[in-house]
């Protein structure tokens, strides 16, 4: 996990001091279908995260093969026939926050953060709403927005309809610690 986050740090260009920079090495992540005849729900806790402080930077990176499913099929046809996680392995939201946080106050902070998300190799520019919980120093953050699969070339066939929703809700939540850069 430690390497996941160098790599976010680098990939993402977040290159201020140390005391500007968080991260998170398991954001809950849950993945949810309402459709017709039977709800679908995935959630990882292996979801990384860097946010700089002092930017407003904030980057999301999740495993798609790391979502647990109830039934093992599900998981499998999730992998192979919907998000071909071979192909592409990784959900990735890089945004900035509108909003800047006095992150000396406890409180709950609702933010706007624009930026791109990637998923299944296609990038959509994206607003997502959010809040910001700081308390005792600690700072979390939550969010919960919906994603078209088809705005991701997720392609359901007709058949499956009834199944699996046109729209998957995300749900987002993460706890911060202070990056410590240990050489």
């Amino acid at each position: 996990m430690r390497y996941i986050c160098i790599i976010l740090l680098t990939l993402f260009n977040i290159t201020k001091t140390d005391q500007d920079l968080y991260t998170c090495k398991n954001a809950r992540i849950t993945l949810f279908s309402k459709a017709l005849i039977e709800d679908i729900k995935a959630t990882t806790s292996t979801g990384v995260s860097v946010f700089n402080a002092e930017t407003g930077e904030l980057n999301f990176s999740a495993l798609i093969s790391a979502f647990q499913f109830e039934k093992a099929f599900m998981q499998q046809h999730f992998n192979s026939d919907y998000m071909e996680s071979d192909k592409f392995p990784r959900a990735i939201f890089k945004g900035k926050m509108q909003e800047h946080i006095d992150l000396t106050r406890d409180g709950i902070y609702p933010v706007s953060v624009v930026g791109e998300l990637t998923v299944h190799g296609v990038t959509q520019k994206r607003t997502i709403q959010g809040s910001v919980t700081i308390r005792n120093g600690i700072i979390s953050m939550a969010s919960e927005f919906m994603v078209k699969c088809a705005d991701h070339h997720i392609d359901i066939p007709q058949i499956l309809f009834y199944h699996i929703a046109e729209s998957i809700k995300v749900t987002v939540s993460a706890t911060y610690n202070p990056y410590k850069n240990i050489p």
